[in-house]
């Protein structure tokens, strides 16, 4: 009797450490799974390579600080509200056509002239600024927080784009953005048919020099993904010896026959309104064939220039497919 009990007993106790056994590699099971996640948060850093060189983001970043209007809009596009930025070349203090998404981001500046004691003020974990404007300040701000800078802002703006979908991490919603603007551009060109052969110009009034702006410029770059042609004699400003390369070309009024196209485009800086009045009456300006046969067309310097993001980018596609229906 005595053995069967004792039997019994050990055999309960030979299951309990069984049990025990199971619970006790559940459980560093769980905590190692436990251990992992926090391992995989804690290894979300990256390198973002720019144009000052190499910069460590320790984690996603929230609290973003941008320096030029195309960078704004890059992270507006990207569904991404920064906590400060530069305040829009126009408007009190954004542009219209991104003021109803920027409330509540703080004003540190403008490209040419940072508040650097407001951004240390924002305490923010990302600073996106432009070599081209801020090389002087660098140093500064990458001691406030991680910083990155994109080379120039003539040319090829989509560089800048992918430079900054990778510096807030979000490359694949970037690439997406991209993609979206690509078939747009698409969409546009099989609307404008025959009108994409057509040689064109693009001239800017302004208080400073005017200039005819050329291929790298930010409208250049639509123009040329559309297909349109340049009006070929023009070709022969852009030379080695222009100091703005296929950006643009400062001119006089001796120069306006050399805006002339088969169609004419035009912006004017807020502030030069007597600058254009000035130049459109002139005779020279009357003379132009894109003048007399009425295909001149005044558009937005904002969208067309200056604010110079995806953005703009969209908005001037559906201009020019309204300029070219009409």
């Amino acid at each position: 009797m005595f053995k069967k009990k004792l039997s019994f007993t050990l055999s309960v106790l030979g299951i309990l450490t069984l049990l025990l056994l199971a619970a006790c590699s559940e459980a560093t099971e769980d905590a190692t799974k436990v251990e992992g996640d926090k391992g995989d948060e804690k290894n979300t850093s990256y390198m973002v390579t720019h144009a000052m060189g190499s910069t460590e983001i320790k984690e996603t970043p929230k609290k973003i600080v941008v320096l030029t209007n195309e960078s704004t809009e890059a992270l507006l596009a990207l569904d991404v509200k920064p906590i400060g930025a530069v305040q829009s070349w126009e408007g009190d203090p954004w542009y219209d056509h991104i003021k109803g998404d920027m409330d509540g981001v703080e004003v540190v500046g403008n490209e040419t002239e940072v508040n650097i004691e407001r951004i240390i003020e924002l305490k923010p974990d990302l600073i996106i600024g432009n070599k081209i404007r801020q090389e002087a300040i660098y140093d500064k701000l990458e001691k406030i927080a991680p910083t990155i800078f994109s080379e120039d802002l003539s040319g090829d703006w989509k560089v800048n784009f992918d430079l900054y979908a990778k510096a807030v991490n979000l490359e694949e919603k970037g690439q997406e953005v991209m993609n979206n603007f690509d078939q747009h551009v698409l969409d546009v060109k099989e609307s404008l048919g025959d009108n994409v052969n057509k040689e064109i110009s693009v001239v800017r009034f302004s208080s400073r020099p005017t200039r005819i702006y050329y291929t790298d410029s930010f409208s250049g770059v639509i123009f040329e993904q559309l297909g349109f042609k340049r009006a070929a004699h023009q070709e022969k400003l852009f030379t080695e010896d222009n100091k703005m390369g296929n950006f643009a070309v400062e001119v006089g009024k001796e120069l306006i026959p050399e805006m002339d196209a088969d169609a004419i485009f035009y912006f004017t800086y807020t502030d030069a309104a007597a600058v254009e009045e000035e130049w459109i009456n002139d005779p020279l300006w009357k003379n132009l064939n894109a003048v007399q046969s009425g295909n001149v067309y005044k558009v937005n310097d904002t969208i067309w220039n200056t604010a110079g993001g995806v953005i703009a980018a969209n908005t001037m596609l559906e201009d020019i497919k309204t300029i070219f229906a009409e």
